[in-house]
């Protein structure tokens, strides 16, 4: 998998299609309308927009080649997962090969976003078709009614699950070869599970990739980007980035935007040097105002002495690859079935 040059769009605003710039405007729309002042969420506000068929339910029967299935792990937090188990390998054809596993987490800053939006579910039915994978969606907990760490907690409690209860899964799914993917937050999120599970004993799981994309880190200082892109990204601007760390963060001031878990490679970064840390491929796009953030991210894991690959998308937006209309969005797709099937062939 060869690395994209590092490059700077030209233009001050990105160049999207009209349909891509309707979602952005209802999106916006919708997140800024339920945050309030005192730093909650209105959900029943929320709830009243999924009501527009933002949601989708779970389908035994193959759409767009791939079955799902929800999973429940522990009614008592909502946390459970959303099972995507392609219904043939578009390469053999056969629903016996042997699939890699990705675990995948969604963003929304901690605060927003489920699996079973249209947006992922869509998305992760396309990881499992075109790489082909079983791919497993995480309902983790949301801020700020739930702050650090409970969504590392989530996040890490599923792959024990899937560890200990092996048959939860298809047999043709294989944990030996298993990925961690996010988006966003859910990048951040797949970070540290990894790194958790780096420190823990799995009897089946074994990590062999991180899927990163477009991570949301931070820090008490302000990137380039930051103020550059601060006007122009509308999902990731600095009001709404310090609001959701405010939110993500628990009460009290003992933790601040410089801790290990938000500015993951500053001065209070954890060591993974010693760590089998797997290989990573970090996507940035030029118009994301935490691209700087996710650049030093990416540079820190290469000091660390790990395997890391940087993938651009100059002309992009934060979370351009949700938007299917958009060429790029197959590219990611792409672009990560080569990685996944690189680390794959190294696995004896």
């Amino acid at each position: 998998m060869s690395e994209r040059k590092n490059s700077h769009p030209g233009d001050k605003r990105p160049a999207l299609p009209l349909k891509t710039r309707i979602s952005l405007f209802v999106i916006n729309t919708a997140s800024d309308a339920a945050r309030r002042r005192d730093g909650t969420v209105n959900r029943r506000l929320l709830h009243f927009f999924d009501n527009f068929s933002l949601r989708t339910p779970a389908n035994p029967k193959p759409r767009n080649g791939v079955r799902t299935s929800d999973v429940a792990v522990d009614t008592s937090r909502d946390l459970w997962f959303r099972l995507f188990v392609p219904s043939h390998s578009e390469s053999t054809g056969s629903d016996s090969q042997l699939l890699p596993l990705i675990v995948f987490f969604h963003g929304g800053g901690f605060v927003h976003l489920a699996p079973d939006f249209k947006a992922y579910d869509a998305v992760c039915r396309r990881f499992a078709r075109k790489t082909p994978a079983v791919v497993v969606s995480v309902n983790y907990r949301l801020a700020p009614e739930h702050r650090y760490p409970a969504q590392y907690d989530d996040g890490f409690d599923v792959l024990r699950y899937i560890d200990d209860r092996r048959d939860i899964l298809p047999e043709n799914a294989d944990l030996s070869r298993c990925f961690l993917a996010g988006d966003s937050a859910g990048a951040n999120i797949a970070h540290h599970v990894t790194k958790r599970a780096c420190e823990s004993k799995f009897t089946h799981i074994k990590i062999i990739g991180l899927i990163s994309i477009q991570p949301f880190f931070g820090g008490e200082d302000r990137t380039e980007s930051e103020l550059e892109l601060a006007e122009v990204d509308a999902i990731v601007s600095i009001r709404k980035t310090d609001w959701m760390w405010e939110a993500f963060m628990p009460p009290g001031g003992g933790m601040d935007r410089d801790h290990e878990v938000i500015n993951v490679s500053g001065p209070k970064a954890a060591d993974i040097s010693e760590l089998d840390f797997p290989a990573t491929m970090v996507v940035v796009a030029g118009f994301d105002s935490l691209k700087d953030w996710q650049k030093k991210y990416y540079e820190w894991l290469k000091k660390s002495g790990k395997e890391a690959y940087l993938v651009e998308y100059p002309k992009m937006i934060h979370a351009f690859y949700v938007f299917p209309e958009l060429e790029e969005s197959a590219q990611l797709i792409s672009e990560t079935k080569r990685f996944i099937e690189k680390q794959c062939s190294k696995v004896v």
